[in-house]
């Protein structure tokens, strides 16, 4: 008996369908002629999709290769799809944007196959969206340090009448700590930028693959920690109270399998937020268990701040998304480290997710690959 689920209804017109996917759809008969394509790809390709229409897949291969020396050719991507019957996953450059693609067999009625070449559309939301956080920031960061470094200037050069030495050193000091705080917050966003882009264009993948590596957690955790202590962070993370607000409890055989610098960014940031969205005097645990019979390991930062009301949860991992909350509004944040941790996670073949009560607390869990 066939599976009455896999027909289509017999009033739905595949190709009216295909032609208002929001994929990009390229199909090629075995004769490398294009005998399908959709709207997405018509808006994507241009005057392109012309050329691809008048030569059939010889233009179409050159359009996916121009620019990219990385990876296989588009000839042998498509090769492989013919000759697997396997999806293959790849990417070309467009306009200067990264497009993630895929390349498919699909045999017709008659048994003939066809390639089918779909085109992710790039959204750039997320890169506007921070390039104008980010001129906003380097503007106030550049005007106000302008400012207080002429006050600093001025003050250096005509003392006001009866300052003492010790009066003018601790003016001039509270003058260059507001400069250093927004030199901080600027290399804080130069470095998010940074990761945005680094996952936008694709280079995510291969960066956390070439550094993977086994760690031993617990000593991985000690020597993060001595190094936000050795670099005293302008932030939330205080050097003089980490140690005394944190708990460690970390199994010494516990291993994990991770890019030891994606794993400190995510250690990081949701510690970072832990601390920042809970009271001074409250602990913050973060521990680990091996998840037996897996090899898995999870983490857990364990805060007892504010908590995420339910109403708020789809906004945690959402890019340029902060709570509404008080407690959260009132703190320094751009709304977009969680975003790029998940990202970076999911990389490493792991995940990361929370739960949280309001006035009781939040637990991030992280799970890796153990070893």
């Amino acid at each position: 008996m066939s599976d009455s689920s896999s027909i289509p209804p017999p009033d739905l017109d595949l190709k009216r369908l295909i032609d208002r996917m929001g994929y990009g759809i390229l199909v090629f008969d075995s004769a490398d002629r294009l005998v399908m394509d959709n709207e997405a790809a018509r808006a994507m390709l241009g005057p392109n999709l012309t050329l691809i229409r008048a030569e059939g897949w010889v233009a179409a291969a050159m359009l996916l290769d121009a620019r990219r020396s990385d990876g296989p050719s588009a000839n042998e991507i498509r090769a492989r799809a013919l000759s697997t019957g396997e999806p293959i996953r790849f990417h070309t450059l467009m306009t200067g944007a990264y497009i993630p693609c895929w390349a498919v067999s699909v045999q017709g009625n008659s048994g003939q196959l066809y390639t089918l070449i779909s085109m992710e559309q790039t959204d750039w939301n997320a890169l506007r969206e921070f390039m104008s956080t980010f001129r906003n920031e380097a503007r106030l960061a550049v005007e106000s340090s302008r400012g207080h470094a002429d006050l600093i200037l001025q003050l250096m050069r005509k003392r006001p009448q009866g300052m003492t030495a010790d009066q003018l050193a601790e003016r001039v000091k509270g003058f260059a700590e507001i400069i250093a705080t927004h030199m901080y917050r600027l290399e804080m966003l130069l470095n998010q930028l940074y990761r945005l882009e680094v996952l936008r264009t694709g280079q995510l993948p291969s960066l956390v693959s070439r550094d993977r590596r086994k760690l031993k957690l617990a000593e991985f955790v000690e020597d993060f920690l001595e190094g936000l202590i050795q670099e005293q962070p302008m932030d939330a993370i205080h050097a003089e109270t980490l140690r005394d607000r944190l708990v460690l409890q970390i199994p010494s055989d516990i291993t994990v399998v991770a890019s030891p610098e994606y794993l400190r960014r995510a250690l990081y940031d949701v510690l970072r937020n832990a601390l920042m969205y809970s009271p001074p005097n409250t602990p913050v645990t973060l521990r680990a268990a091996r998840l037996l019979p897996s090899e898995v390991v999870q983490i857990d930062i364990v805060d007892q701040g504010c908590g995420i009301r339910p109403k708020e949860a789809e906004r945690v991992f959402a890019p340029f998304q902060r709570a509404r909350q008080p407690q959260v509004m009132a703190e320094f944040g751009y709304g977009i480290s969680l975003y790029l941790v998940k990202a970076e996670l999911d990389a490493m073949g792991g995940r990361i997710w929370f739960e949280s009560e309001e006035g009781v607390g939040t637990t991030f869990s992280i799970k890796l690959p153990g070893a």
